[in-house]
């Protein structure tokens, strides 16, 4: 079928691989020190990859071209995920919980203190069936909302285990690992906190799918906040 496609000039193109970062579908690859679109079947036509073209190498082009596999994505990703990833696991990802007892009174007066209460925070490397998951009040976070709202650790992560991700930068669907979470574990609470770019939507839809998925009954909201740090609106997930 025609559909309209990303097509690169081979010419135009200096090999800076921006165009290839910015695809969180993995359709585009470097060969050879050229930018290629790889697979027809992994690019969603939508051109994130255009406007970080330096050199004005990227169109979009109306031709044949097989459908956007989605599935297929998912599994590229996972795989290449997986190829990355260090033998024996990453010493920095080992589970474990952050006590606050001895941070000082004028410390938290100061709002100095940081409110982590476990690691890892990033949704890739959480384990699903860590034991500070048990009656938590989970908040699932965008990555950039604590640079973005200034009392973010007060507002948001105190009393919260909080896990952060961005599904633009790490290309995965996060709905599988969120629902092992909520199914496996007595999860009180969840508070999703996203921007208002729209690719920022996947962190919510992964976080409403895993809920629905899970076959639980957990109150909530999802917050969205604007770019320069306001709240949008504040919602049921």
């Amino acid at each position: 079928m025609k559909r309209k496609i990303i097509e690169i000039d081979h010419y135009k193109c200096n090999g800076c691989g921006l165009c290839a970062e910015a695809c969180h579908e993995g359709a585009i690859g470097m060969v050879d020190g050229k930018a290629r679109l790889t697979r027809d079947d992994y690019c969603d036509g939508l051109g994130n990859c255009l406007p970080v073209c330096p050199t004005g190498a990227i169109a979009f082009a109306e031709r044949e071209a097989a459908d956007y596999n989605e599935e297929e994505v998912k599994k590229h990703l996972e795989i290449k995920l997986q190829e990355q990833a260090p033998h024996g696991g990453c010493p920095g990802s080992d589970a474990h919980s952050v006590h606050r007892e001895n941070v000082s009174a004028s410390a938290q007066a100061a709002g100095g203190a940081s409110e982590l209460r476990q690691w890892p925070v990033q949704i890739k490397l959480v384990p699903v069936n860590a034991p500070y998951f048990e009656k938590a009040n989970l908040l699932v976070a965008a990555d950039c909302a604590a640079y973005a709202r200034a009392n973010f650790h007060t507002e948001y992560m105190r009393g919260k285990i909080t896990l952060i991700g961005c599904p633009k930068l790490d290309g995965v669907d996060y709905s599988k690992k969120l629902t092992e979470i909520m199914a496996g574990n007595n999860i009180k609470s969840l508070t999703v906190v996203r921007m208002e770019v729209p690719c920022c939507g996947g962190i919510e839809q992964a976080a409403s799918s895993a809920l629905k998925n899970s076959g639980k009954f957990v109150p909530g909201q999802v917050v969205t906040l604007t770019t320069d740090g306001n709240v949008k609106e504040s919602q049921q997930p």
